[in-house]
């Protein structure tokens, strides 16, 4: 049984966790105005702990009307929903442990591969990609035993994922601010676990903000680094709120980085949403990333 996500998520992965557990259904969710029209070049997600006042149903009629195509961090039980509203579910969960229990332990390993080997031919027939997964904490550890010990255990649940054509995907999270002491909080640590793992089917989530408060130069690893990451996230830099003039992440020249890297996976936002209208924020949100 997976315990929920801390931090940020932890609350509503209780619910979230396996996937669409609603936060109660509020009666009308009308944009204002219609969006435009998205250009294209960007493959726009979001992800549902961030607006836990929708229930997933709504949430789902809500952001489709900004252009959005896919739902991250929802598990089995709400991939009907999604499917229901022609939404991708673009980054599964339900596998991992917790951000803080991870592979980056060996004492969690076995727990891990069970986890994993049965949600990964759940993810493939439900015609779904990607599945998330954490290091966990560093606990003292340097970042050769991580390495090794992140080795170790994905490369018991890889060869699985190979025959399912299922994208594991490890998130880069910041140790300075959100999630103290997580061992994947670089760039480099991540690149060089792809590069020992040699595996098609191995990835990372670059997390923009969480790359920018524990790294920055942002565009010159993703120009550089790009054939590592196969999924990204937004947030406004410092708060994790809003994509607005008032944070410190130039996205439109991030996202363009992005684009000409070819990329054409997800990028997904992953703000929380200060402003009292909150799907208005996320539209200005994909308005500002549509490049």
């Amino acid at each position: 049984m997976t315990k929920p996500i801390d931090n940020g998520r932890r609350d509503s992965f209780k619910k979230l966790i396996l996937g669409g557990a609603a936060f109660g259904s509020l009666s009308s969710f009308e944009m204002k105005q219609e969006p435009k029209a998205l250009k294209g070049n960007i493959n726009h997600g979001v992800c549902h702990w961030c607006f836990r006042d929708y229930s997933l149903e709504d949430f789902c009629v809500e952001v489709k009307k900004i252009g959005i195509k896919g739902v991250d961090l929802i598990g089995p039980n709400g991939w009907d929903t999604l499917k229901k509203h022609g939404l991708d579910s673009s980054m599964c969960n339900g596998a991992e442990i917790s951000l803080t229990e991870g592979f980056g332990e060996e004492k969690y390993h076995d727990q891990l591969v069970e986890n994993y080997t049965k949600m990964i031919p759940m993810v493939a027939e439900a015609g779904y990609k990607n599945l998330i997964c954490f290091s966990g904490n560093r606990r003292g550890m340097d970042d050769e035993t991580g390495l090794k010990n992140c080795q170790k255990g994905l490369e018991r649940i890889l060869p699985l994922a190979e025959k399912h054509g299922v994208m594991i995907q490890m998130e880069l999270l910041n140790s300075k601010i959100n999630h103290k002491d997580y061992l994947c909080d670089k760039s480099a640590f991540g690149v060089e676990l792809c590069k020992r793992l040699d595996s098609p089917n191995f990835k990372l989530l670059f997390d923009i903000y969480h790359m920018q408060i524990d790294e920055g130069d942002l565009i010159r690893n993703i120009r550089d680094y790009h054939q590592y990451f196969g999924h990204y996230h937004t947030a406004g830099n410092p708060g994790r709120n809003e994509l607005g003039d008032d944070q410190e992440i130039n996205y439109p020249a991030v996202m363009r980085a992005i684009y000409e890297t070819g990329f054409d996976g997800y990028v997904s936002h992953e703000f929380i949403p200060k402003k009292e209208d909150k799907m208005a924020s996320l539209a200005e949100g994909v308005a500002i990333c549509d490049v």
